[in-house]
């Protein structure tokens, strides 16, 4: 398994994740199932994808538990992020 940031939220309707990095990298957001299914290197469905410039912003689709995951894909190097909730946006 690739190394990963990982944080957790508990997400409203109307909530937005902003993703602040100090480099590109996927940042994807995913529900408990697809994180589970993340983790274990298995297919899955997400919100977001590579992100080039920072910050990024992934609504969330509907209410919830949501993980915000951020890697590199498989290639070296390092990321620094932080993530927070904008409520509503």
């Amino acid at each position: 398994m690739t190394n990963f940031l990982h944080h957790e939220f508990d997400l409203s309707a109307n909530d937005t994740v902003e993703v602040a990095l100090d480099n590109q990298a996927n940042v994807r957001l995913l529900d408990d199932t697809n994180f589970l299914l993340y983790k274990s290197g298995k297919q899955h469905r997400y919100h977001g994808g590579l992100a080039k410039t920072s910050p990024i912003r992934i609504a969330a689709p509907h209410a919830g538990h949501w993980h915000v995951v951020i890697d590199l894909g498989g290639y070296a190097g390092t990321v620094r992020a932080s993530a927070s909730v904008l409520q509503g946006a």
